[in-house]
């Protein structure tokens, strides 16, 4: 899968803050791994028309980053997201943080999502309801 030719329908344009910067002067891993958080929730507002925390039923399970090349602070950055398939208890997706000015990458996530039963504590099957949204979302 090459990620430079897969179209993304969900798009976060982020602010990169004085706090972001490390020692060696580009943005810290740790806080773009906060920026795909960001890109994730938007992602389910966007695509549920909102999004309530204490209905959630899923938690994020696996993730994987490939760092390309470093974002310094005054890159204009978006975080594009996408879910990529549906296991039975799962949702896969992939996202990317590109540069606004001429849509190179950055860094690209893939990210596993896991059905979560509140009350239980354990894992369950992923809402149909939520897949048909997604499936909508992202054919429209």
């Amino acid at each position: 899968m090459e990620i430079e030719k897969i179209a993304f329908k969900s798009r976060l344009d982020l602010q990169i803050r004085m706090t972001d910067i490390d020692p060696f002067n580009h943005v810290n891993n740790g806080i773009i791994s906060s920026y795909f958080d960001l890109g994730r929730l938007h992602y389910m507002k966007q695509m549920m028309g909102g999004l309530d925390f204490n209905t959630l039923d899923m938690v994020l399970v696996h993730t994987e980053y490939n760092f390309r090349t470093s974002i310094r602070f005054h890159d204009k950055i978006s975080v594009e997201t996408k879910v990529l398939d549906f296991g039975n208890k799962s949702v896969k997706m992939i996202q990317r943080i590109v540069d606004r000015n001429n849509g190179s990458i950055f860094c690209d996530c893939y990210s596993v999502l896991a059905g979560y039963d509140r009350k239980g504590d354990c894992s369950k099957e992923i809402d149909k309801n939520f897949i048909s949204k997604v499936l909508a979302f992202e054919q429209a």
